[in-house]
Formats: structure tokens, sequence, C-alpha cells
């Protein structure tokens, strides 16, 4: 039995393939590898990948149902892993419509594939934007029914579509909502990658605010150690997968200055509207249902995310952020 994992070439999902490998899994791996950001870090994961037994790769995109479908044919599979999706709070203001089509529509045939074709669990990859103007810390209980940017909307209508198949057609569901997920040959649309690039290179970083804001920051091995525990059947269930401990903005940066050896130069720019102040992540149920608690701190994590952006200056310096 195979376990298909969805947006394999993406950061977390990169990641995922390679833990469920080299654990022995046979892992069946998709991804449309758009350009949504710089093909060529993608095209970097997906070389590590291939190097491993037990790997097999489809270029395919999940909103292509029937395409899904036959990679299901071919294959046995035991789970759906779904990382697939059109990230980004800010990008998803100018182009909602492809946030819907991938994070929702997409999210609603792998559904109707795992009914039609028997496939008893599925992991959906969710978000901590849902909790935007909620009390912290973040505890899945609290209602997320007022998301503040499309991306957070388009994930709340997967959520509500996996719930929908569980309830009609008992598939085993566990709903991952991440918190602020960093590490090496990360996303170079998000803070930490570029703010590294940056200062390494001497340009201003792009602030947004004065750096105040707070993030629970978590590190992609103990987010995928976490995503492949939700593996374990649950029924229906929503679990955080977060740090448990917020950071300011302005700590992370001194600590990336630290591991550099060199000083930020700052562009500021207005707070988004889009954006949240703070996350902070209630890990109780990861703790209880999946026994995962995350075990790199952020000064470890921002030292091996540094020292991997030295190891790989040669042609991560070519990278459009």
């Amino acid at each position: 039995m195979s376990i298909l994992v969805t947006g394999a070439s993406g950061f977390i999902g990169s990641k995922v393939c390679e833990m469920l490998v080299k654990s022995g899994k046979d892992v069946v791996a998709i991804d449309n590898m758009n350009d949504y950001y710089d093909v060529k870090i993608k095209d970097y994961r997906l070389k590590n990948l291939k190097k491993l037994k037990n790997f097999t790769f489809y270029k395919i995109d999940i909103e292509n149902k029937k395409s899904v479908e036959n990679i299901v044919k071919k294959h046995k599979f035991s789970a759906i892993i779904n990382l697939a999706a059109r990230a980004g709070v800010r990008y998803s203001m100018e182009n909602p419509f492809i946030y819907v089509s991938t994070n929702t529509m997409g999210t609603l045939n792998l559904l109707d594939i795992a009914k039609d074709y028997k496939i008893k669990k599925f992991v959906l990859a969710s978000t901590s934007s849902l909790y935007a103007g909620q009390k912290m810390p973040f505890v899945e209980t609290l209602a997320v029914n007022t998301p503040i940017s499309p991306y957070a909307a388009s994930k709340k209508g997967a959520e509500a579509m996996c719930y929908s198949y569980h309830y009609l057609y008992g598939l085993d569901v566990t709903v991952v909502r991440y918190f602020t997920v960093y590490g090496p040959a990360g996303r170079p649309d998000m803070s930490i990658i570029r703010f590294i690039k940056w200062i390494d290179e001497g340009k201003p970083i792009e602030l947004f605010g004065d750096g105040s804001q707070s993030r629970d920051f978590t590190y992609v091995d103990d987010i995928a150690d976490g995503t492949i525990k939700a593996l374990k059947k649950t029924g229906y269930k929503t679990i955080n997968l977060g740090g448990n401990k917020p950071y300011k903005l302005n700590y992370m940066i001194h600590l990336i200055e630290k591991n550099l050896g060199k000083k930020a130069k700052y562009n500021y720019k207005p707070f988004h509207k889009a954006d949240i102040t703070a996350t902070w992540a209630n890990i109780n149920e990861a703790k209880k249902i999946l026994k995962w608690t995350p075990k790199v701190s952020l000064e470890q994590g921002i030292k091996k995310t540094v020292d991997w952006y030295l190891e790989n200056k040669s042609w991560f310096k070519y990278v459009k952020l």
C-alpha cells in the first residue's frame, strides 16, 4: 500500500515525502510545479527526492480530477496527504479565484476520489490564518467563521468539505493547522528565507509594521513529523501543529543577524490589513492524540536555516524573491 502525497515539490510536501520514504513507506507524489514562486527551489527539492527509492513522481494538477484518477488506478493507496495548495495571504487578494480552484475545489476532487476508490485516510494541511481575531493561544474548538483573506477562506472551504465527506461517507480525516513554518529550502516568498538573503546581500529587508508582531514559528521537520503522525485513525479531528511559543519578528531578525554576522537594513512598510498581529498555537490535542511536540527551538532552527543558505548560496542567489 502506497501513500499519495500532493504538493510534493513544495516546502512541507518535500519534507513529508522524504520522511515517509526513509521510514520505509512507498510514496507516490504529485505536483503541478506552478510558478507562484521561483521553480528553481522546487526543482532542487524534487531532485533530492528522486534520489530516494520507493518514491514515484507525476507532474499533475489536483484541479484535474481525471489525471489524478488515472494515477489512483495504477496504485493502491492507504491514504492521501493533501499538501497541494496556493499559499500566501497577500497574493490571495490579487487572484482569489485560483485559491478557491486549488485549495477548495482541488481538495474536493481528492475527497471524491478517496470516496470512489475506498481510500480510508485523508490528511488535509490547513492554516493558522483561520484564527484571525480570536483569543490566544488558539485552540481548535474556536469558531473560525471570519476569515480575513481569500487564502484563509479557501482553506475554511476545504476543511468544511472534509467534514462533509467524513459525515456522509465515513472518510477518516485529520486536518492539521500549520503555524508559520520555516527551515532549509523554505519558500522564498516567506519572511525568514527572504530576510536571510537580503541581510546577507546587504539589501534592506521589507518589514510590514514595526516588527513587534509575533509568530508561533515552527520548524519544517517538526511540521512534517506531525503531518505523518496525523495518518493515525482519528475519525474527524482538527489538530494544531505549532511551536507553542510565539516570538516577535524583531527577535527572529536578531537571530538571523547573529548567525550571518551582519546587520539588517530596513525598509518599513504599513502593516497589511489581511495579516494578523500574532499567532500562538495551543497544542494539547497534538500532544494527546498524536503524541507530538515540536523539538527544534527557534534558535536552533534559524541556525540550521542560515547554514543551509550559506551552503547553497551558489545557486540560491539566483532565486527570485
